[in-house]
């Protein structure tokens, strides 16, 4: 597996780079996850979940900062394992960040017809199959394909254009959001809290095991960093405050939908969050318009997703873990082409699964997620003892506290995913985990074989 040696264009301005972060974080998740965490866990044991989810994502998140400020690489995760653990431990980060992203990408592909549905809720027609119990049809599919060639085409043209479509669709979620927020704290009803809590910690967990899929996004910022024409010791304060403001955001969108349903609501609701915005206005108008709000997170998470998986990729191929043709740069345009439809082209089978897979992607891609995190928490602390001398522009603490924190947190999420824990994966969701993982195998086979290989080639030349 030859290294391709190429180079990115720095065309992130730091409100791009903001931007990027906040719109990956923010999504879709917060427009049809929001019925699920009320009724899982009740109004109370959703924002316990949040904030414990917020204290994991904002540690992990310093980690993040300061490695990313002193080593701004493409491939984020994939830069910092392995200066500080080598090969192996850098193959098992990033190839488990890089499932995290195709889980998001997958997500919104399924997503995207979901909330079609929702605005023309008859269109569907050409019966394919029934999985899990929901009738998949071919116009269902068709619009899932139709949204993953569009953002496939905006990352193959040019990072910068792609960035400009986030900065005008994050800003238009935002402004919605906001409405609901504010919308509740007029016409909401304080009633509609109960029940606070419902199925005790085995509900918040059922909250908790989301929490790093819908925060996973501000990695977006080390991913592009190579990227950003932007101060180094800033890439760090950006990143910390995309995180700071998504959970405020999260937070805050469930105590609105709270407030606007109550219990009866949300047992008879498909979209809890569109369907909060029609109470509170009065007007089926404002529950669309959230929806387009929706339309618009989709994309956003799509589009930094396929920027942050196809950047990890790239950086994996350019140090020999997989095959030369996923290191590909455009001549013309400086995106990493080839990955970018690798992606993409995963994306586009994923709606042929139906709805259903809305809630497999979730679970699958929270535990890569957390493993990924898991590797830059130890990271962290090995290169602040080995290395305490290393420029580090954004200093995350003077000891190394946060990334015990991170560490400690994110080995706490990983036994909440495990067998015979209340929230643990199901058979659908395992498969995917494993199945990524497995293909995953045979990339740290070939690479362990490529390096063995060039090693014995070098000492032979040494000897003749």
């Amino acid at each position: 597996m030859p290294k391709p040696q190429q180079q990115l264009s720095k065309v992130l301005s730091k409100l791009d780079v903001f931007v990027l972060s906040i719109g990956a974080m923010l999504g879709w998740g917060w427009v049809v996850l929001s019925e699920s965490w009320l009724t899982s866990a009740g109004s109370m044991g959703t924002l316990i979940a949040f904030i414990i989810g917020g204290l994991l994502v904002t540690f992990v998140g310093l980690t993040y900062a300061e490695l990313a400020s002193a080593m701004p690489k493409v491939g984020g995760e994939h830069a910092y394992v392995h200066r500080a653990m080598g090969d192996k431990a850098a193959f098992v980060a990033s190839w488990a960040i890089t499932l995290g992203y195709v889980s998001v990408v997958a997500f919104e592909a399924v997503a995207l017809p979901t909330v079609i549905e929702y605005i023309f809720p008859n269109y569907q027609v050409g019966y394919l199959w029934t999985i899990a119990g929901w009738d998949v049809y071919l116009s269902w599919v068709l619009v899932g394909v139709g949204g993953t060639l569009f953002v496939i085409a905006i990352n193959y043209f040019g990072l910068k254009p792609a960035a400009k479509v986030q900065v005008v669709l994050t800003f238009s979620i935002i402004l919605v959001g906001l409405m609901l927020i504010f919308g509740s704290a007029v016409g909401g009803d304080s009633a509609n809290f109960q029940p606070l809590f419902v199925n005790g910690a085995t509900g918040i967990m059922a909250v908790l095991i989301m929490v790093p899929f819908l925060f996973i996004g501000f990695d977006v910022i080390p991913q592009t960093a190579e990227e950003a024409n932007v101060p180094r010791r800033d890439i760090g304060k950006l990143l910390i405050i995309s995180v700071l403001c998504a959970i405020a955001f999260y937070i805050l969108i469930a105590i609105g939908v709270a407030l606007a349903l109550n219990n009866s609501a949300l047992a008879n609701t498909e979209l809890a969050t569109a369907d909060a915005m029609t109470a509170l206005f009065g007007s089926p108008f404002f529950g669309n318009l959230l929806v387009v709000a929706g339309v618009a997170g989709i994309m956003t998470s799509w589009n930094a997703f396929i920027i942050g998986g196809s950047r990890v990729m790239y950086a994996m191929a350019n140090s020999g873990m997989l095959p030369a043709w996923f290191g590909h740069l455009h001549p013309k345009y400086k995106t990493p082409s080839n990955a970018i439809i690798f992606i993409g082209a995963l994306a586009a089978v994923s709606p042929l699964l139906g709805r259903p897979a809305l809630v497999w992607f979730v679970d699958s891609g929270g535990p890569a997620i957390v493993i990924a995190y898991l590797f830059v928490a130890i990271s962290f602390i090995i290169l602040r003892k080995r290395e305490p001398q290393m420029e580090r522009p954004y200093k995350a603490g003077r000891t190394t506290i946060v990334g015990w924190i991170a560490l400690v947190l994110s080995i706490g999420f990983l036994v909440i995913y495990s067998p015979g824990m209340p929230a643990a994966l199901t058979g659908p969701e395992w498969a995917i985990f494993c199945g990524w993982f497995l293909i995953g195998l045979y990339f740290f086979i070939q690479m362990i074989r490529d390096k063995y290989r060039d090693h014995a080639e070098g000492e032979n030349q040494h000897i003749s």
